[in-house]
């Protein structure tokens, strides 16, 4: 059989990532600490990162669940994958900083450019298109991908709230990274992680937060994202 007479193989059949070490910088943040906490709880080793390794490793002992708590430049280095979860006005000085203790790792950037005012929250648009393609632009020795957009902070942190019904929407350049992302989001109980298509389409990603934030402020919710026929 050559390989174009190959059956066409299972977009579900995603890879066992259970023994990758995953950090996440900003993990003393409300987004990066809920996703350390969701990913700790599936059995996923975790390492939470901060600028000062003080306040990760008094974050990291309130999560529980074997949670670690480094400086950035030390989670960077011990972690597998990491997820990039800073604020977006610390984005591009944070990965700058981290060039080359990322260097070689598989990075996950959640983060979304947005601003507020008296109408609510909007979309910024970074120079290189998105906050992802900005991260690829500042490391070229990294693998980027983008996801983990489209989560409440309050759901992922709460411990009573034992699924978080979502899809996540994974972007990026190889679908071997994508598909390890895709796994470790299959890990939360309810979460779902789907390919959605290259880098150069995370803007639009990124910015549906803007519409989410308003969804949840006008009907008081903490509304996600499914995608519906998969």
């Amino acid at each position: 059989m050559t390989t174009s007479d190959a059956p066409p193989r299972d977009p579900w059949d995603l890879p066992d990532v259970s023994g990758l070490v995953v950090g996440v910088l900003g993990g003393t943040g409300d987004q990066g600490r809920g996703l350390a906490y969701r990913l700790a709880r599936a059995g996923q080793q975790v390492i939470l990162g901060s600028r000062a390794a003080g306040r990760a490793e008094e974050a990291a002992a309130a999560l529980g669940h074997g949670v670690r708590g480094l400086d950035n430049a030390a989670c960077a280095r011990a972690s597998d994958v990491v997820i990039v979860a800073v604020p977006w006005e610390g984005h591009a000085a944070t990965l700058r900083e981290l060039r080359e203790d990322l260097d070689g790792k598989l990075v996950v950037d959640c983060v979304n450019p947005l601003g507020f005012d008296r109408k609510g929250a909007h979309p910024l648009v970074p120079e290189e298109g998105s906050a992802a393609e900005q991260a690829a632009a500042l490391l070229p020795g990294s693998r980027v991908t983008a996801a983990f957009h489209h989560l409440s902070a309050v759901l992922l942190q709460d411990p009573a709230v034992e699924k978080i019904d979502t899809d996540v929407m994974v972007l990026g350049e190889r679908r071997a990274d994508c598909e390890i992302v895709q796994a470790l989001a299959g890990r939360v109980p309810g979460m779902r992680g789907v390919y959605a298509g290259r880098l150069r389409n995370a803007h639009q990603v990124e910015a549906l937060v803007a519409n989410l934030i308003s969804v949840n402020r006008r009907y008081k919710a903490h509304a996600g994202i499914r995608l519906t026929d998969l």
